[in-house]
């Protein structure tokens, strides 16, 4: 079979993701992939605003991702925006400037769609079985919550209270003060009653959470095991023990000292600590014994969605 080479580019609310692979029906390889902290929420996100040092990131970003496409000599880019960019006021202007420099079209996915793909991404990892999981994914800007198993999707919802967010609102302080836990905690009490009555209706079995701080909290598990994580494994345990230590640990230091934790990355410093406060929110309305951390995320997911296509003009058209 020959495969169709595609370029997948995800420009989140803290990080921007290119994925080259080679598509093969039902399967995919990896020819290349690389991440950039862009930010692009830094600055303006809880004014719906894309800060202009933001866009300079991001341009740049895309700038050096398109060389890397056209040097691979590819056609098919898939780029989605999430969060930051669905919700600016200067959002479609944005949108517009890269499609005129870069030739790329960037479709600007709602909560539900990118609940959707990450469910997708999540599933093609093969973290899920014939039990009901709690799935959960921290971006920058939103985090979306599923319920569902294997087969299908239950329940599914896009939160704007993303790392970004929450670390403008509530982290003012290094290390944060108990105060400003107590509020974020309070402020995630009320924008979260939808996720916690479906949780009361579908009675998830267990936790699945994807990519970005759930993988930085297994590498800091694993370095504290003087481990190292499978190269080609995508599902990791993490025990909820751990995960305190973790977060209690997290909770008390400041930048630098967090900086020196091993396994910790630069990019995840900062939303990691308002991060690790939503996931301990979490653990007391599904108190779970083991956190399951699925390599793959939205990215995933639209891999998924092309591999699904028997015809990819639709998903590449301009």
């Amino acid at each position: 079979m020959i495969p169709t080479k595609a370029a997948i580019i995800d420009m989140g609310t803290n990080t921007f993701h290119l994925v080259l692979v080679e598509l093969y029906g039902n399967r995919f390889e990896t020819l290349y992939k690389e991440k950039v902290p862009v930010k692009i929420g830094q600055g303006g996100i809880n004014q719906n605003f894309i800060h202009p040092d933001a866009k300079k990131r991001a341009l740049h970003t895309l700038k050096h991702f398109k060389h890397l496409i056209d040097g691979e000599g590819i056609a098919n880019i898939f780029a989605f925006a999430t969060s930051a960019v669905r919700n600016a006021d200067n959002g479609v202007n944005f949108v517009e400037e890269i499609k005129e420099k870069f030739q790329i079209y960037v479709n600007v996915i709602d909560g539900e769609e990118e609940a959707q793909m990450i469910y997708e991404g999540i599933r093609l990892s093969g973290s899920l079985n014939g039990e009901t999981y709690l799935m959960m994914d921290i971006g920058g800007g939103s985090v979306e919550f599923i319920i569902g198993n294997q087969q299908q999707v239950l329940w599914k919802q896009s939160f704007e209270i993303g790392g970004q967010r929450m670390l403008d609102l509530f982290h003012g302080h290094d290390p944060i003060l108990q105060d400003e836990v107590d509020k974020l905690t309070a402020y995630l009490t009320e924008k979260l009653e939808p996720l916690k009555h479906a949780i009361e209706d579908y009675r998830p079995a267990g936790l699945v959470g994807a990519s970005g701080t759930f993988d930085t909290l297994t590498d800091i598990y694993f370095a504290a095991l003087h481990e190292k994580k499978g190269r080609n494994q995508q599902v990791f345990e993490l025990p909820k023990t751990e995960f305190e230590k973790i977060a209690g640990k997290l909770l008390t230091l400041t930048k630098e000292e967090r900086l020196k934790i091993p396994g910790m990355i630069p990019m995840r410093v900062d939303m990691i600590v308002v991060a690790s406060c939503l996931i301990k929110y979490i653990l007391t309305l599904l108190p779970v014994d083991t956190l399951i951390c699925s390599n793959f995320a939205l990215k995933e997911g639209a891999i998924a969605k092309l591999m699904g296509k028997d015809s990819l003009h639709s998903v590449f058209s301009r």
